[in-house]
C-alpha cells in the first residue's frame, strides 16, 4: 500500500547502497523495469547517457538520474529536487 506524498522510485539493480538508503529516508524504491516506470515518480540508473547535471531530462513523464560518481544522500536530493519541482507545476 502506497503511503500519501510517499515517493515512488525505480532503482536500477546493482545500486544496493542507493536503494537502503532512500528507503530509509521513506522512499518506496522498485526494481528499475520498463513495465513499472509508469507508476513511478523517479527512476535511478548507474551510467549511461546523462547530461553534465547528472540527469536526463525524463522518461516520458519521469526524472531519470544517474548515480553515477554520487552519494546516496546526493541522489535522494536529487528526488527530491525533481520531487519538488514536480509539486510546483
Amino acid at each position: 500500500m502506497r503511503i500519501l506524498n510517499q515517493t515512488r522510485v525505480a532503482v536500477e539493480e546493482g545500486l544496493t547502497n542507493v536503494s537502503q538508503y532512500l528507503e530509509s529516508q521513506g522512499c518506496q524504491v522498485e526494481n528499475l523495469d520498463r513495465t513499472q516506470l509508469q507508476n513511478c515518480d523517479c527512476c535511478i540508473i548507474s551510467g549511461g547517457d546523462k547530461d553534465m547535471m547528472g540527469m536526463q531530462d525524463t522518461f516520458g513523464e519521469i526524472q531519470v538520474i544517474n548515480a553515477e560518481g554520487m552519494t546516496p544522500e546526493e541522489v535522494y536530493q536529487m528526488v527530491q529536487r525533481g520531487k519538488d519541482q514536480k509539486n510546483q507545476q
